[in-house]
């Protein structure tokens, strides 16, 4: 009995030793994320491409904008890494200018689309009657408009270097009317919680109701619809500019260069290669970085693992 009540005395003993060591949300989510190693890649490439676009014109004696007129679609060489265009304007610095071009209506865009169709969701949620009517009858209307052919005609207008912020403004202008509907039906189970309805008891006004209550709380599937975004809106400039109808020279884009590089690639195939393949491997690291938020900030999966 003696030796019984001295093990039981000291597993308490033991026990009122353990210490609990708390991890907050936002390392749960870290952890959570990281667990994805293709995910992971995806950040890694990501970087990578950001560094490319930002610092690449600083390593070559080349600039986007200045040919060498001595060398016309010349393959990969130690004066032009990744080769020459068709008139001679190197392409390490031009795909460079490009992804960067490309990067930056993408991630503007998407941040804007995902903004716009919040509030414009959330809003038609949040009031109901003839209100949410309307308002649902207006994204139905909106969403069979031709938005394609009136992103082109918008874009092509424009002139010079401008190019790219009229793309991204009318990227904005008609990319949020498909996702706002979505948000609007997942927001309508917000509508009726009880902080919702304590804040309006309590006289908060409409707006304020919106951006502090409802539209936070969609925070983790707005975080993944930015990401996911992206790929959208670099497809879609990809394919207005490869029709003609995107970013015009002097300025460049990736699709600008696939355009060019489409017409000469049996004679000159790294003219269309290499921005190809940037554009693969962004939209494929970006898919891949939304696959590894989705599962980081959704409690219910366990692709992830435990964190």
């Amino acid at each position: 009995m003696t030796t019984n009540a001295t093990i039981e005395a000291a597993n308490r003993d033991g026990e009122d030793r353990i210490t609990v060591k708390r991890t907050s949300k936002h390392r749960l989510i870290l952890r959570r994320f990281c667990r994805n190693k293709q995910a992971v890649v995806g950040v890694f490439i990501v970087l990578l491409m950001i560094l490319y676009a930002v610092f690449a014109k600083y390593l070559t004696e080349w600039d986007y904008d200045e040919p060498d007129f001595l060398s016309l679609k010349d393959a990969p060489s130690a004066e032009h890494w990744l080769g020459t265009d068709v008139v001679g304007g190197d392409l390490f610095v031009l795909t460079a200018r490009g992804l960067g071009r490309s990067l930056m209506i993408g991630f503007i865009a998407s941040i804007g689309i995902t903004v716009i169709a919040a509030f414009v969701g959330a809003a038609i949620a949040y009031f109901e009657g003839w209100a949410e009517k309307v308002g649902t009858w207006l994204l139905d209307m909106l969403l069979v408009v031709p938005t394609f052919f009136l992103l082109a005609i918008m874009v092509s207008t424009s002139t010079g270097t401008s190019g790219w912020i009229w793309l991204t403004f009318a990227l904005m202008i008609f990319g949020w009317i498909g996702y706002a509907r979505v948000l609007r039906s997942i927001a309508q189970s917000l509508r009726d919680r009880e902080y919702i309805a304590a804040a309006r008891y309590m006289g908060v006004k409409p707006l304020t109701i919106l951006w502090r209550h409802m539209i936070p709380n969609l925070g983790s599937i707005l975080i993944i619809h930015t990401v996911l975004g992206v790929v959208y809106a670099v497809e879609a400039e990809t394919g207005l500019s490869f029709i003609g109808f995107g970013i015009t020279p002097p300025d460049t884009s990736l699709g600008v260069l696939i355009k060019a590089g489409a017409s000469t690639l049996q004679t000159a195939p790294w003219m269309f290669l290499t921005p190809a393949l940037l554009l693969l491997a962004l939209c494929y690291s970006m898919t891949k970085i939304g696959d590894g938020l989705r599962d980081a900030l959704d409690p219910s999966s366990e692709s992830g693992g435990k964190a």
